[in-house]
């Protein structure tokens, strides 16, 4: 694939309120706290153990890992904000304006990995970026079922779709083909799961996703969209921001529900061994393409803190193939496939 050129883009936009920094990280540590306490009210006997801790080069955050809980056997809910003169490579690569400049970054992420395997497990991260003149919102958030029920994934899509429409009619459609993209396993050729929405980049330039940076995909349904939408005109800082906030309040209402429909569901070894299988494909993903682990790893932050992500137990098994028929090849045939979750019908 080709990709224009730098001179192509503009590079212009409004710079970001004197106190961004501050407001940004208050709510993400604000929202930190509140998705902490609501998974520990769905559990009903994890905790949140929480591990400070700070950067040599500027920065710090604060880890909160819960473990063998009652419904969630191991999750992370991670703040962490960073500063510093050296901009990684993968930043470099995208936005090469942004060298020469100091730049901070700062973001809550979370991975809930649950016990049941009827419980799917979900990823969440919303972040934000300043280096000089450049800055941007990112985030998104996505669930990998591994028993999926039609219904969870709906209501799961729905919940999603309506926080968009709220700040944009294009959000949701645009950025639910850019999680379908992004949480791609190339090497296997297939997704992680069900998808959800994930936007990088986003500033008062307007362009849904940025098909015009070093290294984009063009010829991609993703692409193709955003290029169609074209640019949304008259976006703020406030406005994305007040986005974001929406989408970051929307995981609990989104995955709650699916949690506590499922946690009582018995299972048996099959469905463990299988839920430990699959498990390694998130392994797989996080290790080779997760763009929140590259940055953490190139920008020397807290390992401990960047691989919580990973589950607490997984397998790999040489050659599996589902039986044909089997609840586990209805995964691979149908949810492993992108689709249009929000009109969809019984298939």
């Amino acid at each position: 694939m080709t990709a224009f050129s730098t001179s192509e883009k503009t590079t212009s936009q409004a710079l970001p309120p004197s106190d961004s920094r501050d407001r940004v990280s208050h709510w993400l540590k604000s929202f930190q706290d509140n998705v902490c306490q609501g998974l520990e009210a769905v559990d009903g006997a994890g905790k949140f153990q929480e591990d400070s801790w700070e950067r040599p080069e500027g920065g710090g955050g604060r880890s909160r890992v819960m473990r063998e809980g009652r419904i969630f056997e191991q999750g992370g809910v991670n703040f962490s904000e960073v500063w510093g003169k050296d901009l990684p490579p993968s930043i470099l690569v995208q936005r090469p304006e942004a060298k020469g400049h100091h730049f901070y970054a700062t973001g809550t992420s979370m991975v809930l990995h649950p016990r049941n395997p009827y419980i799917p497990t979900v990823h969440l991260n919303y972040r934000y970026f300043e280096a000089g003149p450049v800055w941007w919102f990112g985030g998104g958030i996505d669930l990998t079922p591994y028993y999926p029920f039609e219904e969870d994934v709906i209501h799961f899509h729905h919940t999603l779709k309506s926080v968009c429409d709220a700040h944009h009619p294009e959000y949701y459609p645009t950025f639910k083909l850019w999680c379908d993209e992004y949480f791609y396993l190339k090497h296997r050729n297939e997704t992680r799961g069900v998808g959800g929405i994930f936007f990088d980049y986003q500033d008062t330039q307007g362009v849904l996703y940025p098909v015009s940076y070093p290294g984009s995909q063009l010829d991609t349904p993703a692409a193709r969209r955003s290029e169609e939408v074209g640019a949304v005109q008259n976006r703020t800082w406030e406005e994305l921001f007040a986005f974001v906030q929406s989408c970051g309040n929307a995981f609990l209402p989104a995955y709650v529900p699916i949690a506590e429909r499922r946690h009582t569901m018995e299972y048996s070894d099959r469905e463990r061994n299988f839920q430990l299988y699959r498990r390694g494909r998130y392994v797989e993903f996080n290790l080779v393409y997760d763009r929140g682990t590259i940055f953490g790893l190139q920008t020397n932050g807290r390992t401990e803190s960047i691989l919580m992500s990973l589950p607490p137990l997984v397998r790999w098994e040489y050659g599996f193939e589902p039986e044909p028929g089997s609840a586990e090849a209805r995964l691979y045939d149908v949810f492993l496939k992108p689709q249009d979750w929000v009109n969809w019908s019984n298939h």
